[in-house]
C-alpha cells in the first residue's frame, strides 16, 4: 500500500513514461517528415490548389502564383518627387467629411489623436525634451501622406478609399497643420510641390558618393 509520499512519486513516474512515449511519437514524425524510415506510411502528397493560378514550383506546394492583376493592384508605391501618383484630385474641404468617417474613431477630432497618433501639431518641438512627430511636423514629403493613406487606410478596410478621396484627406491634413489653404487643389501636379515644414532636416543613411 503507498503512503501519500509514495503515491506522489508514482504519479511522477507515470508523468515521466508519458513525457517519454510523447517525445518517442515527436522523433518518429521528425524521422518521417527528413524521410528517413518509420513506423507509419507518409500522408500522400497534396495536390496544388487550382483557382486559374499556376502553383509555386520548387517551393513546398503552398499557395498560388499572384496573377499580373493583383500585382498591380498593390504596386502603387509613390516616390518623393510624385512619380507613381495616380489621377485624381481633391481639397481639405473634401476631406474634412471624409475624415470623419474613416478615420475620427482612431485620431480624434481634426487630427488632436485619440486611439492612435496625433496627426496635427508639434512644430517646432522636435528639438526640444519633448518632441511631438506629427505629419506636420516631422514628415519630410506631402505625396508619403498619400502613400501611406492609400496603402495602410482606414485601419479595418486599408486600400479601399478612392484616389480622389486619398487627395482629399491628405491635403485635409496638410491644411489643419497649416501648409495649405483650404480650397487648394491636391492632386499629382500640386501635391509634388508642397513644401513639408521638416523636408531638410533628414539625413540621407547612405549618401551619393562625392565626385573626387
Amino acid at each position: 500500500m503507498f503512503t501519500y509520499r509514495g503515491a506522489g512519486r508514482q504519479r511522477a513516474m507515470l508523468v515521466i513514461v508519458a513525457a517519454c512515449i510523447a517525445c518517442a511519437a515527436t522523433a518518429a514524425a521528425t524521422l518521417a517528415w527528413d524521410g528517413l524510415p518509420a513506423d507509419t506510411e507518409a500522408a500522400p502528397e497534396t495536390p496544388p490548389r487550382q483557382s486559374g493560378h499556376l502553383a509555386f514550383s520548387g517551393g513546398p506546394g503552398l499557395g498560388v502564383a499572384a496573377t499580373p492583376e493583383e500585382v498591380a493592384e498593390w504596386d502603387i508605391g509613390v516616390e518623393p518627387d510624385g512619380e507613381g501618383l495616380p489621377s485624381g484630385s481633391g481639397t481639405a474641404r473634401e476631406g474634412a467629411p471624409v475624415y470623419t468617417l474613416y478615420c475620427f474613431s482612431c485620431h480624434g477630432a481634426e487630427g488632436r489623436g485619440q486611439l492612435n497618433d496625433v496627426l496635427v501639431g508639434g512644430h517646432g518641438t522636435l528639438d526640444g525634451h519633448a518632441p511631438l512627430k506629427t505629419v506636420g511636423s516631422f514628415w519630410p514629403y506631402a505625396t508619403t501622406v498619400f502613400d501611406y493613406i492609400r496603402r495602410t487606410m482606414p485601419y479595418q478596410q486599408p486600400h479601399s478609399l478612392s484616389d480622389d478621396n486619398v487627395y482629399a484627406l491628405t491635403a485635409y491634413l496638410l491644411f489643419l497643420n497649416g501648409i495649405i489653404e483650404e480650397d487648394e487643389v491636391m492632386d499629382a501636379a500640386t501635391l509634388p510641390e508642397v513644401r513639408m515644414p521638416n523636408r531638410d532636416n533628414f539625413i540621407l543613411a547612405y549618401p551619393p558618393p562625392k565626385n573626387e
